[in-house]
């Protein structure tokens, strides 16, 4: 038996016993190494849902995730007992016309983990010990890559994504708005990138200081200037903070002939000035998730081409699991709050 985080409903979080299912040929049952506890698992826990998905069933949140193998099925080549792994929690099916297109983020079967988004739900990795299919697994060989760091590749992927969605950035300036993980890894994609300058946004100042750490060369409380400060500054604006202010403040940020990348989900009504985006030329474009970039955001890790370990605020065991939701919560102590299984 081993421990599992589970939401029932808003407010109902409980830690379970449960048992790990048995091992198909292909399947490798791993330990959890760290698992981080993004802004939609925080959702499912104030509020029973993310947007449209709504928990309709007990729910193992979780899919940013690292993990540790402890045993492998009869025909498993990809990794190995021992080893540590980076766990994709992307399922595309492989076969529907946006597979085929290369853009798998948007399949029209995703089983994606850790989500209300399909009944049975996909069940999520803030578990001790769970199975995963080996096509899911990528070995990380370096031995001063930690399991916290290797469970931020998701996160990154969708900085990753982001960028990719915004197209080139070589030599321009790139703001985001937002400063919280995902925002963060944003600003460390556009550095990879070789936007020329990078500015964040945000009306906090602990994201500010953590932003800065990571790369962004200007920060700015944005809830302390007014719009003419911020009026056109830059080339591509992301916004990752999913809020309607940040929204504006990407419209009056963007130069004419600019993009706009949508990350952060937004309320369902927002009012938007579509003749802004007439009037100069903007490309408003909108960034789901990730695809080939978990790979990406893997390779840039392992080699330490980003740092992301200024993100990782504090690890709690799984027993702890309310405890570590409620200071994820309280983003004046926190940036990426992650589980980890019981010493």
């Amino acid at each position: 038996m081993s421990l599992a985080c589970v939401i029932h409903a808003a407010h109902d979080l409980r830690v379970e016993e449960e048992t790990a299912r048995a091992l198909g040929p292909h399947d490798v049952l791993l330990r959890l190494g760290a698992g981080g506890i993004c802004g939609s698992d925080l959702h499912y826990f104030k509020e029973g849902r993310v947007g449209a998905f709504v928990v309709r069933e007990p729910l193992v949140p979780g899919h940013e995730a690292s993990g540790v193998v402890e045993a492998v099925g009869s025909e498993v080549t990809r990794v190995q007992r021992g080893q540590k792994v980076a766990i994709n929690p992307s399922h595309p099916c492989g076969r529907c016309d946006y597979c085929r297109a290369g853009r798998g983020n948007l399949c029209r079967h995703m089983f994606f983990l850790g989500s209300a988004s399909v009944f049975p739900h996909a069940q999520g990795m803030f578990r001790e010990r769970f199975v995963m299919g080996e096509r899911q697994l990528t070995p990380i060989h370096e031995p001063e890559i930690t399991l916290g760091e290797i469970a931020c590749a998701e996160p990154l992927s969708i900085g990753l994504h982001a960028l990719h969605r915004a197209g080139p950035v070589l030599g321009e300036t790139v703001l985001v708005t937002g400063g919280g993980t995902i925002g963060c890894m944003t600003v460390l994609a556009a550095r990879l990138a070789g936007a020329a300058q990078v500015i964040c946004c945000d009306i906090n100042d602990r994201a500010l200081s953590i932003a800065r750490t990571v790369g962004a060369d200007r920060t700015v409380r944005s809830d302390q200037v007014n719009a003419a400060q911020l009026a056109d500054i830059a080339d591509v604006s992301i916004e990752a903070a999913g809020s309607p202010a940040a929204l504006a403040t990407c419209l009056t940020a963007t130069r004419r002939g600019g993009r706009i990348v949508q990350v952060g989900t937004l309320p369902p009504e927002v009012a938007f000035p579509a003749n802004s985006l007439m009037a100069r030329e903007l490309d408003y474009r909108g960034a789901f998730r990730a695809h080939l970039e978990f790979d990406w955001a893997v390779q840039a890790i392992r080699t330490r081409r980003v740092d992301v370990r200024p993100l990782i605020s504090a690890q709690l065991p799984l027993a702890r699991s309310q405890e570590a939701f409620e200071l994820a919560l309280d983003k004046s102590r926190s940036t990426k709050v992650q589980l980890v299984a019981e010493a």
